[in-house]
């Protein structure tokens, strides 16, 4: 990235906001990969006035390159829908998101020839767990594509901590292939790259204060947390 390469992630407030995001959905969702028919459904207008619901845009020089969005009220409903498949050691996903203060990470997308500059998917990673955290969830659940050629998964296992605890084979985008199912404790991923020389992890927590993190509940116990 050049010097004079301005690059910025911020919450979508308003409906100029919401169309920039719309033309990263329309270039990913539906032109590259065709898994929505109509991006106007996956960011629905009434998302901008649902205390629910957030969404984060990355610009690149005012250029829109990068979405992704939180869920703050899990469809229970939906997910049960979904016919989970346990991994060995795994947790009843049914039962811990009912019990924990669990956000949902998902529609994650980034401009293809942009796809190379992390940095994109690290500031809309800071902004939308910086969000997470401020409101007191204490763990990211999300669901990624198995074999997808552009599946974050390696990047959330290795980097971010994310650990797989069940797979599906249906969910709401139109993908034929198996969901593997990944959750995020976000005060044990705190603590335990806290001081690390991980540019990514310190880049993500940046504004998370250390009052922020210890009103989250602590993070479970051995017996009981989720194994890859």
């Amino acid at each position: 990235m050049s010097p004079a390469s301005c690059l910025t992630a911020r919450k979508v407030e308003d409906e100029a906001g919401r169309q920039r995001a719309l033309e990263v959905l329309e270039a990913v969702y539906h032109g590259e990969k065709q898994w929505v028919s109509d991006p106007e459904k996956v960011f629905a207008a009434s998302d901008l006035s649902n205390p629910a619901v957030s969404w984060f845009l990355a610009e690149l020089n005012d250029r829109p390159v990068g979405v992704t969005r939180m869920l703050f009220e899990i469809p229970i409903e939906l997910y049960e829908e979904y016919g989970f498949q346990l991994v060995d050691g795994g947790i009843d996903v049914h039962q811990f998101v009912r019990n924990h203060k669990i956000a949902e990470i998902g529609r994650f997308a980034v401009i293809p020839r942009f796809r190379r500059r992390i940095r994109i998917a690290v500031l809309l990673m800071r902004a939308a767990t910086t969000e997470t955290v401020e409101r007191g969830f204490s763990h990211l659940i999300t669901d990624v594509f198995e074999g997808e050629v552009t599946s974050p998964y390696h990047f959330h296992q290795s980097v971010l901590g994310f650990e797989t605890v069940a797979t599906h084979e249906v969910g709401e985008l139109r993908f034929n292939g198996r969901r593997i199912t990944m959750l995020l404790d976000l005060r044990e991923a705190y603590q335990r790259h806290r001081g690390r020389k991980n540019w990514i992890h310190r880049h993500i927590t940046s504004n998370w204060s250390e009052q922020m993190v210890q009103r989250l509940p602590a993070p479970l116990a051995a017996g009981n947390a989720p194994q890859p």
